[in-house]
């Protein structure tokens, strides 16, 4: 059956700002969802209140609404437009879910008649509804955990009598496992049931007997009208269940299931799909299995819209969930549509894979000081990254190389845990870096037995760790001149990088390359296909590995199917995982990077590891290379295509970090340079940049140690405000207010960033903070926004709510703020973006600090002013156009405000202040007509609420 041609105008429902639990895979399922219906010639409506989303874009759908998810904005937008037909609720996570439910609580969607497409209310309601999903499991013969519905604190008590602990208490109707907790101890009940009940709108929780142990998996699947399901992924979680899925080493294909046993989940997970409800879209269905030959499968739950896993799955696999799920909402069949990847091969064809992918998880608790750092089952993670190799070990080494927290990978780094019971610790009580944990104990020698025993992670995956381990003992008996070929190519088979190699045979790490070069042991590239090469792909998705050679007419040949054109080409670093102080924003950025390049003529080349993003989608760039914005990889990659240069400052902090490197190989960076780039970073050179130019700026002083930190301080009046160099999100910054707080802050940040220059300077009390961001071209400059935020001078502007334009400066100080950008970005040879961060006082501006690169704030002030900013950046940095050649004609009526977003809900127990280091997760975007509107007086009103140092 052909799509419904009743259906011409749909409403889609974005997920909102990002928080932990939600982030951007909605962005990337929305954006996806957009272009599949506009494809089809129907109209798209987007409610969406976050302003640094692709999907948000006024190119992408018809009407873009940046509006507060509110059943309010909802019926202005289908009062504005009577001719919306349909409701599409299944691309915005949980928040778009439970609007839709409200929605048709009021009766919203029947006054206008408006039909919900891609899942029913009834779906939405049994699955969301931890007792009506039991109930329906029990019905259709599906195993369930032993458990009980609570709604109110005596029948909770009741039910944990019965099952005794542990116990786990879920709540219904919340998103990323927030609320839920297991219980190890009586003591600890009330407060945990307690949190449960609060957590869930209908104050309901469903307590279950903890399976500890027991192996979890998830299933994607699509279902069309004509009851067609495909299953698209089996993940399998290397965790077992206790550890919310969003927290835990995934992989792909499932590594350790019986066939038997996954014929029968199968059958489950389509049983299940049927039974919710009739609907065609999307579904996500976990399991769990018990771990003995019997394999028992219970279902823990299921979703009936795509979701964090569904991005994996689709990054994973190379089909795109959302986009099939869209074209299936709209009537279509599977039989009916085209595999993007083959454009041969129907969608009706299961994926097959011929490579394993592991997702690892990426966490930011430095940033929530005295926050629990151990997980379990509330999610508390903040991005993730995925590896792509011909085996788990290579996979997963380079999963862990894209974290960017300064390790090299699994082992051979001197980085691991030496003390025993540190070890066994972190082992018993999950902790963030239980995936390099794991190898720790078993270099010291912790029987695998042991360590099953203590973490219930498969046999096979500790296996898989102490092949690594007997591998890097092997090597380290060699030099580099004795190290055999066949040794190092299956260290470079199993994901080892070069700076591990070099850790083992006490060398450097260009000389281990050389040396690879040497035996030609280089890079291949190999296609994400969906179809294990069965098929022809036509789509340009890669990964790297490394093979034995092959020999056809007695020629030696390793088969590389990334074929380089002869075009001329440029290289986009991608962000890597989200985090707090980077996140979608610079995917935003990266992707109309992209699209510039392209219509400036260039073959555009995408390198990230984000699975989550727009950037990584198989159809941006012309090619994608699913790689870690590792060094290593980067590098062969541009030996490999040789691009005219490569854009380093659209990726934040991640792709500015390789600018140096890239300088030192004489690599282009277009754009601004690196020298240019490394003074802004350098927070002692940059003052001393700001004194020449006779710019105001606070006193400062500089110091590598807490002695010397000491002395300035002599100089200086406390409080004083502490900064590393070389930082994003305000890592390590902090105001203090003696000698005692300034001597442990300085030992503690040394402790973690050696061998940093900090600036120490006087702390402005009282000033008002404002930034601005600008294009320039090395000579002339266009300020594309000056914002002022709301809250005073010392919360990081992440975390401020700033108003575009100004709402209290003069025409003095603007004036100042004008003239200081100018000579800023003229004397760091600017060529792209800037953003500068001032401190009002007294009429006088302050610089705070300078970052040539795109910025958080720049999708937000596109948005605002409804001007393609970064597009226009782009082509000056790559000298396609002068700054004059643009005619900026901003529309905004009245206000902008950004709003941060916090995800202090996860940690319960953590001080709730702000300073000078970022916390938030995200932000929203708020237009107001007048100063006057209440929303801003408040807002005004609270400004020095939470300020701290």
């Amino acid at each position: 059956m052909p799509k419904n041609n009743n259906i011409k105008s749909v409403l889609i429902i974005g997920s909102g700002p990002i928080v932990i639990g939600q982030a951007c895979e909605f962005d990337y399922a929305g954006s996806q969802s957009i272009r599949s219906l506009k494809e089809e010639g129907i109209e798209v409506t987007l409610i969406n209140s976050n302003p640094a989303t692709i999907m948000t874009d006024p190119s992408l759908a018809d009407n873009v609404y940046l509006k507060p998810l509110t059943t309010k904005s909802i019926i202005e937008i289908l009062e504005k437009h009577p001719n919306i037909d349909a409701v599409l609720p299944t691309m915005g996570g949980q928040t778009a879910l439970n609007l839709c439910i409200e929605a048709q609580d009021k009766g919203i969607w029947d006054d206008f008649n408006i039909n919900l497409i891609g899942v029913d209310i009834d779906a939405i309601n049994v699955t969301e509804d931890r007792e009506q999903f039991r109930k329906l499991m029990i019905k259709i013969g599906i195993g369930q955990a032993p458990s009980t519905t609570a709604t109110s604190f005596l029948k909770g008590k009741e039910i944990a009598q019965k099952y005794g602990f542990p116990l786990v208490i879920r709540p219904s109707f919340t998103l990323g496992g927030f609320g839920a907790s297991i219980v190890y101890k009586k003591e600890e009940f009330d407060e945990l049931l307690s949190r449960g009940l609060e957590a869930s709108p209908i104050h309901e929780v469903i307590i279950d007997k903890a399976l500890l142990g027991w192996k979890e998996y998830e299933l994607e699947l699509l279902r069309d009208k004509n009851d067609n399901v495909v299953i698209i992924c089996a993940i399998e979680n290397m965790d077992p269940m206790g550890i919310h899925t969003g927290d835990s080493i995934t992989v792909a294909p499932a590594m350790t299931l019986s066939d038997r046993t996954y014929q029968r989940m199968r059958d489950m997970a389509i049983h299940m799909m049927r039974s919710i409800g009739d609907f065609a879209g999307g579904c996500n269905v976990q399991f769990a299995v018990s771990p003995d030959e019997k394999e028992d499968i219970i279902a823990i739950e299921i979703n009936p819209r795509v979701s964090r896993s569904s991005a994996l799955a689709s990054k994973a696999t190379g089909y795109p969930i959302a986009k099939i799920a869209s074209k299936l909402a709209i009537g279509y069949h599977l039989d009916e549509l085209q595999n993007q990847i083959t454009k041969t091969t129907s969608a009706l064809f299961e994926p097959t894979l011929d490579y394993v992918i592991v997702k690892i998880p990426r966490w930011n608790f430095d940033k929530f000081e005295g926050s629990d750092r151990t997980i379990g089952l509330q999610m508390k993670s903040v991005g993730e990254v995925m590896g792509i190799g011909r085996s788990f070990q290579e996979a997963l080494h380079k999963a862990t190389q894209s974290l960017e927290i300064k390790r090299n990978g699994i082992g051979a780094d001197g980085k691991g845990y030496k003390n025993y019971n540190q070890i066994i610790d972190k082992l018993t009580y999950p902790s963030w870096d239980r995936v390099f944990v794991i190898y720790d104990a078993i270099q010291m020698g912790i029987p695998l037995s042991r360590i099953h025993e203590i973490t219930k992670i498969d046999m096979w995956f500790l296996k898989q760790y102490e092949e690594l381990h007997t591998l890097e003992k092997e090597i380290s008996t060699y030099t580099l001149d004795t190290l055999q070929r066949d040794l190092l190519l299956e260290a470079k088979q199993k994901g080892y990088g070069d700076r591990q190699i070099a850790h083992m045979l006490g060398c450097l790490e260009s000389e281990v390359h050389k040396k690879r070069q040497e035996l030609n042991i280089n890079r291949v590239y190999k296609l994400v296909d969906t179809c294990a090469a069965e098929f022809k792909a036509e789509t340009p998705y890669y990964y790297s590995t490394f093979e034995n050679n092959s020999i056809r007419n007695n020629n030696s040949f390793v088969e590389n199917e990334s074929i380089v054109s002869d075009k001329k080409k440029v290289i986009v670093l991608g962000s890597g995982p989200n985090r707090i102080g980077q996140g979608i924003e610079f995917d935003y950025c990266c992707v109309h990077g992209i699209l510039a390049a392209k219509e400036c003529g260039y073959e555009t080349i995408m390198i990230n590891c984000n699975p989550e993003t727009v950037s990584t989608d198989f159809d941006t760039a012309d090619k994608l290379y699913f790689e870690p914005v590792f060094w290593e990889h980067i590098y062969d990659i541009i030996q490999h295509e040789k691009p005219e240069g490569v854009i380093v400052q659209l990726g934040g902090q991640t792709a500015l970090k390789l600018a140096e490197k890239l300088a030192k190989y004489n690599i282009k960076v277009i754009g601004t340079s690196f020298e240019a780039l490394d003074l802004a970073e350098d927070r002692g050179r940059f003052s001393t940049l700001l004194k020449e130019l006779g710019i105001p700026y606070p006193e400062f002083g500089t110091a590598t140690t807490a002695d010397e930190a000491l002395a300035v301080a002599d100089e200086l009046d406390f409080p004083i405000l502490v900064r590393p160099s070389y930082v994003l999100g305000g890592q390590g910054m902090k105001i203090v207010i003696n000698k005692q707080e300034l001597e442990e802050h300085v030992v503690d940040i040394l402790r973690k960033i050696p061998n940093n220059v900090l600036l120490l300077d006087r702390y402005l009390d009282g000033a008002i903070e404002v930034e601005s961001d600008s294009i320039c071209d090395g000579n002339d400059v266009y300020t594309i926004g000056i914002m002022e935020h709301i809250e005073p001078c010392g919360i990081h502007s992440g975390d401020s709510n700033a108003t575009l334009p100004p709402f209290n400066l003069g025409e003095f100080v603007m004036q100042q703020i004008k003239d200081h950008t100018v000579k800023i970005a003229k004397a760091l040879k600017t060529v792209g973006l800037i953003n500068i961060q001032f401190a009002v006082k007294d009429d006088i501006v302050y610089i705070i600090e300078a970052n040539p690169r795109a910025s958080r704030t720049v999708p937000f002030i596109s948005k605002a002013y409804g001007e393609p900013y970064v597009n226009y950046a782009t082509k000056v940095m790559l000298g396609e156009n002068k700054v004059k050649d643009f005619t900026f004609n901003p529309q905004l009526k009245g206000y902008a405000i950004k709003q941060p977003v916090f995800s202090f809900n996860k940690f319960p127990n953590v001080d709730k202040k702000l300073g000078p280091e970022m916390k938030s997760t995200g932000e929203s975007i708020l237009f107001i007509d007048s100063l006057k509107d209440d929303q801003f007086y408040e807002l005004y009103s609270r400004r020095k609420m939470y300020l701290n140092k």
